[in-house]
């Protein structure tokens, strides 16, 4: 099984830096990767994109020694595996809510000692059947991670508890949906939002755990100083419409 750069970036105490790709094209997975990130970030909670691609996308980034992680949809246990069966490096879970909630993804997704994770191994992580059985369980809970997301103001009553809990490798804070959770829609500046980013790096250092956030070029290095391991700083559906206009604009401006 191939080891997580990321993993092994954060573990020396070096930041990890992460593209989302809304966009269903391996090619556009392979790019990033070849440019230097460190991480792809793909998306089924809200884009139209199926498993299948998943798995195109993650043998792309593969070529260029780039992890995926796949933000997966909300329901059963099959919802959690099947990306990591397709061999993303991690899976993120949206809208983590309670202990309660962290304790069953846990279950589902780490193998013994830490997880009942359903065995199978005969797909892309597992070599197909080519890794020995308790190779691959012990490194895909060593090599392969899972990231509870926080956005909302419910889970901050047990966040202590979330983020001592054995097998939630990262705590990933949503400022977006934070802010509605809050009553006050994009305001990132408020003070609560800026508390609870502080908060979430914090608490999730004191248990030994990543913490991860969104950010850009321009704040990578402040966020990285508030405690944040793992930052995703750029989007190819937000990059791609800014190149495209600023083309357009030059343009007909003579």
């Amino acid at each position: 099984m191939r080891r997580s750069k990321v993993l092994e970036k954060m573990r020396n105490g070096n930041p990890a830096v992460s593209v989302k790709l809304n966009l269903r094209d391996p090619r556009g997975a392979e790019i990033a990767a070849m440019c230097g990130f460190d991480c792809i970030w793909l998306d089924l909670e809200h884009s139209p994109n199926s498993i299948d691609q998943v798995e195109d996308i993650v043998r792309a980034a593969k070529i260029y020694d780039c992890d995926v992680i796949t933000r997966v949809e909300k329901g059963g246990y099959n919802d959690y595996i099947k990306p990591l069966e397709a061999d993303s490096t991690g899976i993120m879970i949206p809208h983590l809510m309670s202990l309660a909630e962290a304790k069953e993804i846990v279950y589902y997704t780490k193998f013994h000692p830490i997880g009942r994770r359903p065995l199978d191994g005969g797909n892309a992580d597992g070599a197909y059947t080519l890794l020995d059985g308790k190779e691959y369980m012990e490194t895909a809970n060593r090599e392969r991670f899972v990231i509870a997301q926080i956005e909302d103001p419910e889970p901050l009553a047990e966040l202590e508890e979330i983020c001592a809990l054995e097998g939630i490798d990262m705590i990933f804070f949503g400022p977006a949906d934070f802010t509605q959770g809050i009553g006050k829609p994009l305001q990132f500046s408020d003070p609560e939002v800026i508390r609870v980013r502080e908060l979430i790096a914090k608490t999730a250092k004191k248990y030994g755990k990543f913490a991860g956030t969104v950010g850009n070029k321009d704040n990578f290095y402040e966020l990285a100083a508030l405690g944040y391991d793992f930052i995703n700083i750029e989007s190819d559906v937000c990059a791609l419409p800014k190149i495209y206009k600023e083309a357009i604009k030059k343009i007909k401006n003579g």
